[in-house]
C-alpha cells in the first residue's frame, strides 16, 4: 500500500485532532502570544498573514489589530474549526486558506505582517516556508516566527526529536536558535528580538492532544526511564511524564 507523503500525512493528523488544539491551554496563551499581540498592535497591518494557523489563537489574539487576518494551513479540518470558533468570538475579519508553508496562494508584498507560531517544526522545508513568507511580505513587513527550540546539546537535542516523532508522526524537526536565526537571514529577515521561554509539557494533555498510541506513549516514557542525567535535567522530566522545553518568539522585519 502507498503511504502518503508528509504533505498528506500531516494535515490528516491535525484536521482529525482540531477541536483538540482549539481547546488547547498551551496554544491559548501564553507571554509570547501576548508579545505577538503587542508588536501588532504597535505596527496596525492592514493585511496580516498567520502561517500553520492550528487552532487558530495567533489569528484570534491579532485579529483586533490587524485589518484583516487571513489563516493558512494545510489541513482543512482545522480551518473548518477556527473559521468555526471565529464567528462564535465574532471576529468577523478573519478568512481561511488551505495551503502548506512551502506554496502559498498569494502574491508578491501582498501582506504587511506575518505571524506563525508552534507550527514550523511540521514545515517540509523550513527555508522554503520562510522565503514564501518573505515572498508574500512587502519590504519593511513585520515578521514574528515562534516555535519549540531544539537545545545545542546533540545528546538532548536527540532526545527531543525522538519525543517529538512518537508522539506525532507528521513532526519534522524543532531547529535550534542557531539555525532559525540562519535560515532568516538567507531568506530575507532582520531579526530585531528575540524572546526565549520555558514551557512545561503535562503528559497526559500532551500525548492525548494527537492521541498517541498507549504503545507509542509507552516508548517515549521507556526513553525518559533511559535518559542521561544531562537529559534528565535539561527537560525536568517528572515521574508522570511531564517535562518542560525550550521555546522562543522571534522579532523581525522583511529587509
Amino acid at each position: 500500500m502507498a503511504r502518503p507523503s508528509h504533505n498528506q500525512h500531516a494535515p490528516d493528523r491535525f484536521g482529525a485532532h482540531a477541536a483538540a488544539y482549539v481547546a488547547s491551554t498551551v496554544h491559548a496563551g501564553g507571554a509570547d502570544l501576548d508579545r505577538m499581540a503587542e508588536a501588532v498592535a504597535r505596527d496596525a497591518p492592514a493585511r496580516l498573514l498567520d502561517i500553520g494557523t492550528g487552532g487558530g489563537h495567533v489569528a484570534y489574539a491579532l485579529a483586533p489589530h490587524a485589518g484583516a487576518v487571513v489563516a493558512v494551513d494545510p489541513a482543512q479540518g482545522m480551518l473548518d474549526a477556527v473559521a468555526a470558533e471565529a464567528v462564535r468570538r465574532g471576529l468577523a475579519t478573519i478568512t481561511t486558506v488551505c495551503a502548506p508553508a512551502e506554496r502559498l496562494p498569494f502574491a508578491d508584498a501582498a501582506f504587511d505582517a506575518v505571524a506563525s507560531r508552534f507550527s514550523a517544526h511540521h514545515w517540509g522545508c523550513l527555508p522554503q516556508g520562510l522565503a514564501e513568507a518573505r515572498r508574500v511580505c512587502r519590504p519593511g513587513a513585520l515578521a514574528l516566527f515562534a516555535d519549540i527550540v531544539a537545545p545545542p546539546s546533540a545528546l538532548c537535542d536527540t532526545h527531543l526529536q525522538a519525543v517529538e516523532l512518537l508522539r506525532d508522526p507528521s513532526h519534522v524537526r524543532d531547529y535550534s536558535l542557531a539555525q532559525w536565526t540562519t535560515h532568516l537571514a538567507h531568506a530575507g529577515f532582520a531579526v530585531t528580538a528575540i524572546h526565549p521561554t520555558r514551557l512545561r509539557m503535562d503528559f497526559p494533555t500532551w500525548t492525548a492532544r494527537m492521541d498517541t498510541p498507549p504503545d507509542l506513549q509507552a516508548a517515549i516514557r521507556t526513553l525518559q526511564h533511559s535518559a542521561p542525567a544531562e537529559v534528565r535535567d535539561h527537560f525536568a522530566i517528572e515521574g508522570d511524564g511531564s517535562f518542560t522545553i525550550d521555546s522562543m518568539l522571534i522579532e523581525a522585519r522583511v529587509i
